[in-house]
């Protein structure tokens, strides 16, 4: 993971036909993770993880919904909603889950990552019940993620929306343990590029259900 530059990040409630999954997991990118906001199941999740294991690219849960976590992949990304206004969505899932499956979890496959979520129309900003933070707000959150918290990643999630350069700029000089991931309306080779001059690594989702030729041009700008 600390060598990674690129991920595509699939949807199982989302349908990606066999040949644009295939071209996507053999792009090139660094891995491939599977998660998203609703309609998380564990039937879909499943689908679509034992497509993407056909491929050798590493596979990742991002892990949104209890229900939906099974054995299998490479790794495990364990969100953190820092700017939530409830605990529910920063502690309380993790700790129900650790109550019901810690007998059951290889901690070597778990990844904490801190998120701070900045687009307010976006359904993740709604479901988890967040914040809108100022500049200042997103630089405490990055300095917890590293300092406080040892989170291993830091993730700055504009989900659709194309972000702030400036602001990923800001937020990277404040990092130097905790790896700085961007997601957020990435849909072109320029747009990766911007972003992956101060990410450590660039998340790209959205546009591969639109147009998946600009997808992968976004792995060629990582390279």
């Amino acid at each position: 993971m600390n060598e990674w530059r690129h991920v595509f990040k699939l949807d199982p409630n989302k349908l990606i036909e066999n040949e644009d999954l295939s071209s996507i997991c053999e792009s090139g990118t660094d891995a491939i993770i599977i998660g998203g906001t609703d309609g998380v199941t564990f039937d879909n999740v499943y689908d679509l993880a034992e497509r993407v294991q056909q491929y050798t690219v590493p596979c990742l849960l991002e892990v949104s919904t209890m229900e939906a976590i099974m054995p299998g992949f490479d790794g495990y990304l364990i969100p953190s909603v820092l700017n939530s206004k409830e605990k529910h969505f920063v502690t309380g899932i993790q700790h129900e889950a650790i109550k019901e499956y810690n007998d059951w979890i290889d901690w070597n496959q778990m990844v904490v990552e801190g998120y701070c979520v900045m687009n307010d129309q976006a359904k993740v900003f709604k479901a988890a019940e967040c914040e809108f933070p100022t500049q200042e707000d997103v630089m405490a959150y990055a300095v917890m993620a590293e300092q406080m918290f040892r989170f291993p990643i830091f993730y700055l999630e504009y989900s659709g929306m194309f972000g702030d350069v400036e602001l990923v700029k800001q937020v990277s000089s404040q990092l130097e343990q905790t790896a700085l991931f961007y997601g957020g309306g990435i849909e072109s080779y320029d747009q990766a590029a911007a972003m992956k001059q101060y990410a450590d690594v660039i998340v790209v989702g959205n546009i591969i259900y639109k147009d998946v030729q600009a997808a992968l041009r976004t792995v060629e700008a990582c390279r």
